[in-house]
């Protein structure tokens, strides 16, 4: 496959797999236990073979290449807690990993966006899409330490999913533009 075919694929896989697990994670639309379960699990899948196929696509070592690949461990963490059988407590500490791996991996890409020699407008998107998985990611992560803490973490993680989701989406418009 060629590599911007590749990367372009790619993108848009982890973007519609954020949305799905997006909408697993929304509490209005009144899934229930299985049918979330399910739907994060193939959006997990789905941005994890995104993120592969986004860092495949690049021919040259670069923060963004592993950060790709970080982001494709991170989901794969995710995917991981949610298919082996572990106690609660493990499962969810495995989702935080998995989260904040996503975000450190978002993350590495910034400093070849904010290295450029002119920054234009393309570069702009791909910083807020960026930025907006980082976010998104830790918010994750965040509502998990807080529900391992008692507390309720349930509208953060709803609020995190979706800025990562529009971060992803503005990513792969983004790279629809720039075949």
């Amino acid at each position: 496959m060629d590599n911007n075919l590749k990367a372009l694929f790619g993108s848009w896989d982890a973007a519609i797999g954020t949305l799905l697990s997006a909408i697993a994670s929304t509490p209005f639309f009144k899934l229930n236990e299985t049918q979330q379960k399910h739907l994060d699990l193939l959006g997990n899948i789905m941005q994890a073979t995104g993120s592969a196929l986004a860092a495949d696509s690049e021919k040259k070592l670069s923060l963004n290449k592993i950060g790709n690949q970080v982001q494709a461990i991170g989901n794969s963490t995710v995917v991981s807690g949610i298919l082996i059988p572990l106690n609660e407590e493990t499962k969810s500490e495995v989702t935080i990993k998995g989260n904040l791996f996503q975000a450190v991996g978002s993350s590495m890409a910034l400093p070849d966006l904010l290295n450029a020699n002119k920054i234009s407008m393309n570069t702009l998107y791909e910083i807020y899409g960026a930025l907006l998985q980082v976010i998104g990611n830790a918010l994750q992560g965040l509502s998990g330490i807080m529900e391992l803490q008692g507390k309720q973490g349930e509208n953060i993680d709803f609020t995190g999913s979706w800025i990562q989701t529009m971060g992803a989406f503005i990513q792969a418009l983004e790279q629809s533009n720039n075949p």
